[in-house]
């Protein structure tokens, strides 16, 4: 039995735009929610200071998160005008198309780099 891969993106809130974003927060998760039925959990956390947004989802494999990438691809497009993206982690193994995938995504959403995470130790308890 495989374990589940954790996906982690931080992005800065551009100055001016919280409230749209968290519009397009709810937007997106209701989206995804519908469009997305593999996906085990996800979630957006904006800090304290509402100035930081963290996108936490975790799917049971990686063909989950390529299906989650290419069907709301379109979706994370409105985000470019309200945040930049500063860094996706993965935590689990990924295809080098949805590595490909998640270049992309960095490019689109702002310069922020991505970080593949090898599983070292642990279990799915």
């Amino acid at each position: 039995m495989s374990l589940p891969l954790v996906y982690v993106d931080t992005s800065r809130v551009r100055d001016g735009k919280l409230e749209a974003l968290e519009a397009a927060m709810t937007h997106l998760a209701a989206f995804v929610e519908s469009h997305v039925p593999r996906l085990l959990s996800y979630g957006f956390f904006l800090d304290q200071t509402r100035t930081r947004m963290t996108v936490v989802a975790i799917h049971p494999d990686a063909d989950s998160l390529r299906f989650h990438l290419d069907e709301a691809g379109a979706e994370f497009r409105k985000f470019a005008e309200l945040i930049e993206l500063s860094r996706i982690d993965v935590y689990g193994q990924v295809s080098d198309a949805v590595l490909e995938r998640l270049h992309n995504k960095a490019r689109l959403l702002g310069s922020g780099t991505v970080s593949i995470h090898d599983h070292y130790a642990g279990c799915s308890c």
